[in-house]
C-alpha cells in the first residue's frame, strides 16, 4: 500500500491544517515546519507551538503520526534539541536539509548544507547518536544546491549518518519549485542506498502520483502544494491504489474546510488579519485544482473583515450548483 506523506510548508501547514487534512483521510504520515535551531536549546512551549499534537501522544487528532522537524547548522545543538523533543513525545525526528529559501540559506541552513555532503553526515549522525534508538530519524533533502552533480553523495551521506528514511524533493535549490520535478533521480538514488526513501515534487494529482510512482519505483510519497490545492487528494490516490475512481469533493466541500480553518484559528486566537490573509493563501493554491476557485479568490482577494470573508464562503457553499452530485463507481 502506497504511503503518503503530508509535507511540512512554512507558513502554511500548521496544526490546524494537519488537523483538517488528516481528518479528511489518506495520509499517514506528517511532518511539522522546520524549528530553526540556531543558538540555544528550546523549551518546551517552543516545540508544543509548532507541534501542539505533542500533547495528543504525538499525532493528530485523526491517530496520524506527526514528526518534529529541526533545521540548523550545528550538529550538537541540533542533537540536544532532537533528544529534548523525544522527551515531550515526538515520535521522530525529520531534518531539513531542503528548504530553499534565501533568508535560510545565507544562514548555514537548509539547503545550502547540500554543498558539502558531510555536513548532512555529522548533522544526522549527531542527531541519531542523541535520541533513543527506537525513535526513527530522517531527513528531508534536494538534489542539490545549484546542480545535481552530488545527488548520489548527499544521499549516502544521511544513510551513512545513520538516519532511517530519506525523502528527496526531485529538484535542486536553484531550481525551487518550478517545473518540472526530475522524478527519473528519484529511482536512481533509490537504487542507491539501503534505507525507506520517499519522493517529493509537482504531484498535484492522481495522474501525477502514478506518473512518479511508474517512473521512481518509490512506494511513499510526499504531498505539499497540491494536498493544499486538492485537500482530497490523498484520499483519491489511495482509492484509486484501490482499484475505484472517487469523484474529487465538490466546492461546498472546499469551502466547508476553509470554515472549519476559520473556526480553528478563531478558537486559537488568530487575528482577524491573519485569518484572512491564511484563506486566501490556500485560496490561492485551491485555484489550480477547483474551476471556483479563480473566481472565489477574485472576490474574497481585497476582504479585510473575516466576517464578510466567512460570509461569502458560506453563500457560495449554499449554492446548489456547488452541491456533491456524483457518488463512487469502480475504476475501469
Amino acid at each position: 500500500m502506497t504511503h503518503l506523506v503530508l509535507a511540512p510548508m512554512e507558513g502554511l501547514v500548521d496544526w490546524r491544517v494537519r488537523q483538517l487534512l488528516t481528518a479528511t483521510g489518506g495520509f499517514d504520515l506528517c511532518v511539522t515546519e522546520f524549528i530553526r535551531v540556531s543558538q540555544n536549546l528550546f523549551p518546551a512551549h517552543v516545540f508544543h507551538r509548532y507541534c501542539p499534537e505533542l500533547l495528543n501522544g504525538g499525532k493528530t487528532l485523526s491517530g496520524v503520526p506527526v514528526l518534529v522537524q529541526l533545521m540548523g547548522h550545528d550538529p550538537e545543538l541540533m542533537g540536544e534539541n532532537a533528544a529534548f523533543a523525544t522527551t515531550l513525545g515526538a515520535p521522530g525526528i525529520d531534518i531539513n536539509f531542503g528548504c530553499p529559501s534565501k533568508t535560510v540559506n545565507k544562514r548555514e541552513a537548509g539547503a545550502s548544507l547540500l554543498k558539502c555532503p558531510d555536513n548532512l553526515f555529522h548533522i544526522v549522525s549527531a542527531v541519531r547518536r542523541a535520541v533513543p534508538a527506537d525513535i526513527p530519524v530522517s531527513a528531508k533533502v534536494r538534489l542539490g544546491f545549484s546542480d545535481k552533480e552530488l545527488f548520489l553523495d548527499i544521499a549516502r551521506a544521511v544513510e551513512a549518518g545513520g538516519a532511517q528514511h530519506l525523502t528527496v524533493h526531485a529538484r535542486t535549490k536553484l531550481e525551487g519549485y518550478k517545473p518540472p520535478a526530475h522524478w527519473e533521480y528519484l529511482a536512481r538514488i533509490r537504487e542507491a542506498i539501503s534505507i525507506g526513501m520517499t519522493g517529493n515534487g509537482e504531484i498535484w494529482d492522481v495522474a501525477d502520483y502514478e506518473k512518479c510512482r511508474d517512473i521512481s519505483g518509490c512506494d511513499s510519497f510526499m504531498i505539499g502544494r497540491g494536498a493544499i490545492a486538492a485537500p482530497d487528494l490523498a484520499n483519491r490516490i489511495k482509492a484509486s491504489e484501490g482499484g475505484s475512481y472517487l469523484p474529487k469533493e465538490s466546492w461546498a466541500d472546499v469551502l466547508a474546510m476553509l470554515l472549519a480553518y476559520c473556526d480553528l484559528m478563531e478558537t486559537d486566537g488568530a487575528s482577524e488579519n491573519h485569518q484572512a490573509g491564511r484563506i486566501k493563501q490556500w485560496m490561492a493554491l485551491i485555484r489550480k485544482s477547483h474551476a471556483q476557485g479563480a473566481a472565489c479568490f477574485d472576490d474574497i482577494k481585497r476582504i479585510r473583515a473575516i466576517g464578510e470573508l466567512r460570509a461569502k464562503l458560506q453563500h457560495d457553499m449554499s449554492l446548489p450548483e456547488n452541491q456533491r452530485k456524483d457518488m463512487p463507481i469502480a475504476a475501469e
